[in-house]
């Protein structure tokens, strides 16, 4: 069961003890808590709604990885002083409580792995300081290229919106202003931890609080990561396994800071644009399982920090990109193209093909290097 704290503590921390029972009611009356972490137990119930009045005073709260069912709390202080909630890995229905929209210092938002069933929550635009939002194995559902973006998430590093079922197009304002993945601003950034400094009111003690220990995990070079901590420039975007069509975005090579990018199981169609040569700190790029069709470019070749590549059940043709990282790829990279040829396939290419294009579509015919 869960320890009843001594009178006056500020941080709780029993993550990782195989607890069991239920949140007690008694924590509405912990009101000196700034930061709770309950995750990584055999806990269950539901959550009590006085979280959402604690959160004037509360910083952090972890919850994640346990066997909580219901609803979240719905009424986050106007005051809401929350910079990192996290409740991932959890049995949560209903939709994302709007007063979240309070927390106007939220850094970290990670309700990954419910059975949340709502609409892109659009109203986080209002949240600048957001950096790691992840709503990832839900039932999210409609499209967000009409997102409103006149104030907002400047600052997002990761978004995880895979395995949902978001559809249409892709959202081409959402990405124009990811400042922290463009130059303007992502260059700015020491690659430090993301984690803040708290000190007790006598002072006598300090805490780092780190923002990613609520069991923050995404997918990337194919396996799924957990982070107890996390680096600051650290940049995920991950939109698979949902229904978004359409054509991939030019302006996605713009993001010259992102380190993953996965856009595979949608129904997206068209060519790779080049523009995605430009990603020159891309580790990971995942494209599979859509309807893509065309040469691969060989911009791509560009991409020296590329670890993993991903363009299988597509229908490109042509030429398969010779040299740098490509010749570290396997035939996993291109299964399920049957007009592709060139190594590390076996089939060759004709002497009318041999040669990868240097024009590429979505570069209104400008010659590509």
């Amino acid at each position: 069961r869960i320890p009843t704290p001594p009178p006056l503590l500020q941080w709780y921390g029993v993550s990782n003890n195989n607890l069991i029972g239920e949140i007690p009611s008694s924590i509405c009356n912990w009101t000196s808590l700034m930061g709770i972490s309950l995750d990584g137990n055999n806990l269950e119930g539901t959550i009590p709604k006085c979280i959402g009045n604690l959160s004037s005073s509360l910083t952090a709260v972890y919850l994640g990885n346990n066997n909580f069912h219901g609803q979240m709390p719905e009424n986050f202080a106007k005051s809401c002083m929350l910079k990192s909630f996290s409740v991932i890995n959890n049995e949560l229905e209903g939709s994302l409580p709007r007063s979240l929209g309070n927390c106007k210092g939220l850094n970290i938002l990670n309700v990954g792995k419910n059975n949340l069933n709502d609409t892109f929550p659009s109203w986080l635009g209002n949240l600048d300081q957001l950096q790691v939002l992840i709503l990832r194995s839900n039932r999210f559902y409609g499209q967000i290229e009409s997102f409103d973006t006149t104030v907002s998430l400047t600052k997002l590093r990761i978004i995880d919106l895979s395995h949902n079922n978001f559809s249409g197009y892709l959202p081409t304002l959402f990405f124009e202003h990811m400042y922290a993945i463009r130059d303007e601003y992502g260059k700015k950034v020491e690659p430090n931890y993301m984690r803040e400094l708290k000190i007790t009111k006598d002072a006598t003690v300090a805490f780092w609080v780190n923002y990613a220990s609520g069991g923050l995990s995404v997918t990337a070079k194919g396996l799924e990561i957990k982070f107890e901590t996390l680096l600051s420039i650290w940049t995920v975007i991950d939109l698979s396994s949902n229904q978004f069509r359409g054509e991939i975005l030019k302006i996605l090579g713009e993001l010259h800071l992102l380190i993953v990018l996965n856009l595979s199981h949608n129904c997206l169609m068209g060519l790779i644009p080049s523009s995605l040569g430009n990603l020159l700190e891309l580790e990971s790029l995942d494209l599979s399982s859509n309807k893509l069709e065309g040469r691969i470019p060989t911009q791509l070749k560009n991409l020296g920090f590329l670890e993993v590549l991903n363009l299988s059940q597509n229908n490109l043709k042509g030429p398969i990109p010779q040299g740098k990282q490509f010749d570290t790829f396997t035939n996993d990279s291109y299964m399920g193209n049957l007009d592709l040829c060139g190594l590390p396939l076996s089939k060759n290419c004709g002497t009318d093909e041999g040669t990868p294009a240097k024009f590429d579509r979505d570069d209104d015919g400008d010659e590509l290097n």
